[in-house]
């Protein structure tokens, strides 16, 4: 097997729906929605004379249907997903810290027994 490279892995899951299944998707919803709003008009009409509030709702239905259908279907493709959520980020290494710095007092990196401020031991 091959080492992967340290760089940044795309997750598939992130990734949009094909434009083919979106406006098909897009499609049956308007096509649903307008089902519904001719069933209603029919409704309305058949119910005017027998019950009059619910042939009402139903126009009311048959009437602002076609816009809310219309504003679905050309609503348009969803939103992308973020770029900090699509990837997933390389692991972070540990900063190594500076060496601390050596006092006065100790002996210099040699060991020879002589002091930095200059007196010897």
């Amino acid at each position: 097997m091959r080492k992967q490279s340290g760089g940044e892995v795309f997750r598939i899951t992130g990734a949009r729906q094909g434009l083919a299944d979106d406006v098909r998707g897009r499609q049956r919803r308007y096509v649903i929605s307008m089902s519904v709003r001719t069933v209603s008009v029919v409704l309305a009409a058949v119910l005017w004379n027998v019950e009059r509030y619910v042939a009402i709702v139903a126009l009311a239905l048959g009437v602002l249907l076609p816009y809310v259908a219309v504003v679905i279907a050309n609503a348009g493709r969803e939103n992308t997903p973020s770029l900090p959520s699509t990837f997933v980020p390389a692991p972070m290494r540990p900063v190594l810290d500076a060496a601390p710095v050596a006092s006065a007092a100790e002996p210099g990196p040699e060991g020879d027994g002589v002091r930095r401020d200059g007196e010897s031991t």
